[in-house]
């Protein structure tokens, strides 16, 4: 009988130290799997084809996985990153950024880029998307949008004592151009200098029934080029979109007509923000059948 126990017991022990060896094999082949997994350059490769795959059976929902997953690696972006990047921005109706990404394809590539001549179509088929877009959503010339501002507006008011205004209106001018002419976009953003003109300003003057913004561009050789656009405010929303691109140094305000590019402004998000904002109340402001 108690040799019987033992031979059980012995039995046991080396079932068990099968189950801690298969334990341990499995641990020990995890190990290896990270161990063997690939640098980030190889990475990259990786999942750049997996998107190439993905974008080509239209399956973009799994195209911009990867590409969230390729965006965080710790290595340098393939230069057809950004053709995908659009293409996938694109179908999900973000103009703006499919927009960027395109550019930042053309840039880097250049005529010699397999997706070049693609690019370029893609961002013209951009432009006439929003033509449409801005075409179908127009209120007729006609219509006006009345949004009254609530009574009481302490920060109109606000603005109204700061600048010695003899309204809102000219308080909304008065405030946005200040705001503009500390946010200039500089080629050069590492060495900024205030008694130096940034390479691209704005100045905002406002009419009855339109804002007037004319962009002053510098060159190397100091000249200065002058352009003067009008935006009619009836019929445009006073939602104005404004966004960031890191990867040049840039932050725009979009046009509230058909949310294409209007103001290049310093990489400055908190300016550009007030910014917005204070052109969508001006908007707003014009907007009022009485005015102010």
């Amino acid at each position: 009988m108690a040799v019987g126990f033992g031979n059980i017991h012995i039995s046991v022990l080396r079932i068990k130290s099968k189950q801690l060896a298969g334990v341990v094999a499995i641990t020990l082949a995890l190990l290896a799997g990270q161990a063997a997994a690939l640098a980030p350059e190889h990475e990259t490769r990786r999942l750049l084809l997996a998107i190439e795959e993905s974008v080509a059976a239209e399956n973009w929902g799994e195209a911009g996985e990867y590409l969230n997953r390729l965006q965080l690696l710790d290595a340098e972006k393939p230069i057809d990153y950004n053709y995908y990047r659009g293409r996938v921005m694109l179908q999900s109706s973000h103009f703006n950024e499919a927009q960027s990404a395109l550019e930042a394809y053309v840039t880097k590539a250049g005529t010699e880029g397999s997706h070049y001549q693609d690019a370029l179509k893609l961002i013209t088929g951009i432009e006439r998307a929003r033509k449409e877009k801005s075409q179908v959503t127009k209120v007729g010339g006609e219509s006006r949008i009345a949004v009254i501002e609530p009574a009481g507006d302490k920060r109109s008011a606000s603005l109204r004592k700061l600048y010695l205004a003899d309204s809102d209106r000219e308080a909304l001018v008065l405030h946005l151009n200040s705001l503009l002419g500390v946010a200039g976009w500089r080629q050069d953003q590492a060495i900024v200098r205030l008694d130096r003109p940034a390479d691209i300003e704005y100045r905002l003057s406002s009419g009855d029934d339109a804002i007037s913004v004319q962009q002053l561009r510098r060159n190397s050789s100091g000249g200065v080029a002058r352009t003067t656009s009008r935006i009619p405010v009836f019929g445009v929303s006073p939602q104005v979109e404004w966004g960031c691109e890191p990867a040049v140094a840039t932050c725009w305000v979009y046009d509230p007509r058909d949310g294409s590019r209007l103001l290049q402004l310093s990489p400055n998000r908190s300016q550009v923000e007030e910014i917005a904002q204070t052109l969508g109340k001006l908007i707003r402001n014009l907007q009022t059948p009485s005015g102010s």
